[in-house]
């Protein structure tokens, strides 16, 4: 047996045993070497081949330690759930013990400044990180430009509530859109507008005509995975939207919200084409956890003091503790490692759905949309087919869909009649079971009197 593989075997066995325990540091590299008599760089290569199987992990400038074990239960029937209609993340993917320590350490590293106001914008040094770190997806900005809000839904009330310097009041959304974005709009009594938007993507002749001749501010648009329909802009369109906005002054409110999760290199945002009139925005709840409320937002120079002021009137400041353990997590190398590993997590999920829906979908007439990457994707249903009724249906059985209903305006008529897919909350080997008895259940409404239910 070769050197590492007699240390690796050890410290496993020890972790099996209890003996060490989870969250526990190990010994140092220098003190295993001297303990078992070996070089240090077999030390590594245990350590690292450990990290590998998920036993260990490491932080920088720290040391390594053991990955808490997963306390055994009771069998949950909840488990039993297919839910295919959360959008939140997978609790399983949360980095608890790394943000842990980035808690701690920004507690001691920030304690003077953490809980006392802050400012608007936003930690100074967090702005810093945050400018090197958006380059990665093509946003080239200054810290200047940067406001951080309590997740990115303050940002998209402030930005939808704020008079512009383009004096127009319209909102338009993409038809079908985010949900609490349309809510939004209808409890402030905020005039809008809707778009429709496919698979295949949306009219730009009607789009820059809307731009000419309508009232419009802003043009709220999630390009890259958008929710519900899972589904990319190509940079041809992007491009043209950047455009048009420039031409006809308008604002593009670009939500990038699931960024961290494209594996398509050379997929830039609109942002990247036109900065003058695109506000770009981040979230890091779903790489990380929604309960760090850190969004980002990235404002041309004419929206900055406005939204600064409402900023400002709406919450002071935005959490400093979740800020500086995010620059901290940034810094470390560590948002990166899990940023890897929670896309691998995804991506064989989804690709798992992907053939899934080819394997069981028989019809002629059930379109699944082709998403390579995300967290999402949609099938096209005949109209004929009464929704409600089928998820009552796939209820019944334990299977977890939603009405997409919420992600249309009540006043806008074009709709599609469509599924929502998401794959946070469903375990890859549940995949195939849920869209087999979907479509199962499909094919016996069409044989059945409840086939043309309105």
């Amino acid at each position: 047996m070769r050197e590492f593989a007699k240390v690796m075997n050890d410290i496993e066995r020890q972790i099996e045993d209890g003996a060490i325990r989870g969250g526990q540091k190990l010994p140092s590299i220098r003190e295993m070497s001297d303990r078992y008599s070996c070089s240090k760089s077999t030390v590594i290569r245990a350590y690292s081949e450990l990290e590998k199987r998920h036993l260990v992990y490491s932080i920088p400038q720290s040391g390594y330690y053991a990955v808490q074990k997963k306390i055994q239960s009771e069998p949950n029937p909840e488990l039993s759930v297919i839910d295919f209609s959360s959008a939140a993340p997978d609790p399983e993917l949360f980095p608890y013990l790394d943000f842990q320590h980035c808690l701690n350490k920004a507690i001691d590293m920030y304690r003077s400044h953490l809980f006392t106001y802050g400012t608007p914008q936003g930690l100074p040094s967090l702005l810093n990180v945050l400018t090197k770190h958006l380059t990665s997806h093509q946003v080239f900005t200054h810290p200047e430009h940067i406001m951080i809000t309590s997740g990115t839904q303050q940002a998209l009330a402030i930005l939808s509530t704020m008079p512009f310097p383009n004096g127009k009041r319209t909102v338009l959304l993409e038809q079908p859109s985010y949900h609490l974005m349309i809510q939004l709009l209808l409890c402030h009594g905020i005039p809008v507008q809707g778009i429709t938007r496919t698979e295949s993507g949306i009219d730009l002749n009607e789009l820059e005509q809307l731009f000419r001749t309508g009232d419009i501010k802003m043009f709220y648009t999630i390009p890259r995975f958008h929710n519900p329909l899972g589904t990319s802009y190509t940079e041809k369109t992007k491009k043209a939207i950047g455009e048009l906005a420039k031409r006809y002054d308008v604002y593009v409110v670009e939500d990038d919200y699931l960024a961290d999760l494209e594996t398509d290199t050379k997929s830039d945002p609109i942002f990247a084409y036109e900065s003058s009139h695109v506000v770009y925005l981040k979230s890091y709840s779903k790489i990380l956890f929604p309960g760090l409320r850190v969004g980002v937002s990235v404002l041309p120079p004419a929206l900055l003091e406005t939204f600064s002021k409402h900023k400002r009137l709406s919450d002071i400041d935005s959490s400093m503790l979740s800020q500086a353990a995010l620059e901290i997590y940034i810094q470390s190398g560590m948002f990166e490692r899990r940023k890897q590993k929670i896309t691998d997590s995804y991506h064989s999920r989804l690709l798992r759905l992907n053939r899934a829906l080819d394997a069981f979908n028989d019809t002629e007439d059930i379109h699944p949309a082709r998403v390579p990457s995300g967290l999402h994707t949609h099938i096209a249903l005949p109209e004929q087919l009464h929704i409600p009724t089928l998820l009552t249906r796939l209820n019944k059985k334990r299977i977890i869909l939603k009405e997409i209903e919420p992600s249309y305006l009540p006043s806008f008529e074009k709709r599609q009649p469509m599924l929502k897919l998401s794959i946070t909350r469903v375990n890859e080997e549940q995949i195939d079971e849920g869209i087999s008895a979907i479509f199962t259940e499909i094919k016996k409404m069409r044989h059945s009197n409840v086939k043309y239910l309105t």
